[in-house]
């Protein structure tokens, strides 16, 4: 399997020269979070996420990056990155959260989901029961932080991955990130169990989920996971006050029909029809190649469908120039253009239509955007 340290050399990017100083050999496995020992023969139970994983002595949990050592749950996902890169936040994609702001956006290896279709999946279809897969860099959270400031980021965001499986290193640096101003992101499938989310949520800013399917036969064939603790998530971090927005990518012939998409956009209406819904072009990749890219036709009837819903702000991912203003929902002024994953214009004025006044969901004040005062985190409006 090939290795992958994602860095692109520009001058938004995290340079090769930082990365390499930190270059080392593969970090020990750390005393994991969220578990209980069970009775039988030295095995735990970890509860960081919804598959609940029984493991036995010498054993790993689905995610293949924790591991029973001795009758105590070890984690293989700390304090070693496969990537990081100082992205537009417009990438997540999170459209409504500091737009047009940088984030650095870090991953480490592995995840509790077996997608079909996963487009990371040589850094996070890995397990560390096999050895060292990827090859990694080691960096404290402390050097995650001051990177992030080097680069005059606004957040940091923990993506490409699942960073549920590297949730203690994510909670390390989310820490200090908030001390420093810095807002913190998920980038999740949002399987974590409510007890990961209450314990991370006090310093977790934003998250864009992705809602795959609304389906339990997808979810088990696909990903091998299940859909109920998706929405359970969903519905739980809007109750922690996290701003969140949605993903579903639409593949052809498997979760495209408009009765599924329909339903998708009528559970994140009752949520709050403010939650921005990102609507994904589908690429073959890993094991779907045979499957053809989303037509364009499918995408806009997921785009009708949100309408019909009641939802207020709809987008086309992976499709550039389709459906990327965000339009004003009260007079229908566009008042932030992207192009790609770049803000063009925002004229957004304390967050409210400059036209008509009506305030835009979402948080627009942070960190390089003007803003939140340092330790607090930026509160969202319109979002009710």
């Amino acid at each position: 399997m090939p290795g992958i340290i994602v860095i692109k050399y520009d001058s938004n990017a995290v340079s090769y020269d930082e990365f390499m100083k930190h270059r080392m050999n593969r970090v020990l496995p750390s005393e994991a979070m969220l578990w209980r020992p069970r009775r039988e023969g030295g095995s735990v139970e970890c509860y960081l996420c919804n598959h609940h994983c029984r493991i036995a002595a010498g054993e790993y949990g689905i995610c293949g990056m924790r591991e029973n050592r001795d009758g105590r749950l070890r984690t293989h996902a700390y304090g070693e990155l496969v990537t990081a890169h100082a992205d537009p936040i417009e990438k997540k994609p999170l459209y409504h959260f500091l737009p047009g702001t940088t984030s650095l956006s870090v991953a480490g290896m592995g995840c509790n989901f077996k997608c079909s279709f996963c487009q990371n999946w040589q850094i996070s279809q890995v397990s560390a029961r096999d050895g060292p897969p990827v090859e990694g860099y080691r960096m404290r959270p402390k050097d995650v932080v001051e990177i992030a400031l080097g680069h005059r980021c606004s957040s940091v965001s923990y993506t490409y991955t699942e960073p549920t499986v590297f949730f203690e290193y994510a909670y390390d640096i989310s820490r200090l990130a908030r001390l420093e101003g810095l807002a913190n992101i998920f980038v999740t499938n949002g399987f974590m169990t409510t007890e990961a989310l209450a314990l991370i949520g006090p310093f977790l800013d934003a998250a864009n989920v992705d809602l795959k399917s609304f389906r339990e036969e997808f979810y088990a064939k696909l990903c091998r996971a299940s859909l109920m603790p998706v929405l359970e998530s969903i519905r739980f971090m809007k109750k922690l006050g996290i701003w969140i927005e949605i993903t579903t990518p639409v593949i052809p012939g498997v979760n495209d029909s408009i009765g599924e998409l329909s339903n998708i956009a009528r559970f994140i209406a009752e949520v709050d029809r403010n939650i921005p819904w990102h609507i994904s072009r589908f690429h073959p990749d890993y094991r779907m190649t045979g499957v053809d890219a989303t037509p364009l036709e499918s995408l806009r009837g997921a785009l009708s469908a949100g309408r019909e819903a009641g939802l207020r702000h709809i987008y086309i991912g992976n499709v550039v120039g389709e459906a990327a203003e965000t339009l004003c929902p009260g007079c229908g002024n566009p008042v932030m253009r992207r192009k790609g994953f770049w803000l063009e214009r925002n004229d957004l004025r304390d967050g409210q239509c400059p036209r008509c006044g009506t305030r835009i969901a979402g948080v627009f004040r942070g960190r390089q955007a003007g803003l939140a005062p340092q330790g607090q985190r930026a509160e969202a409006t319109g979002n009710r």
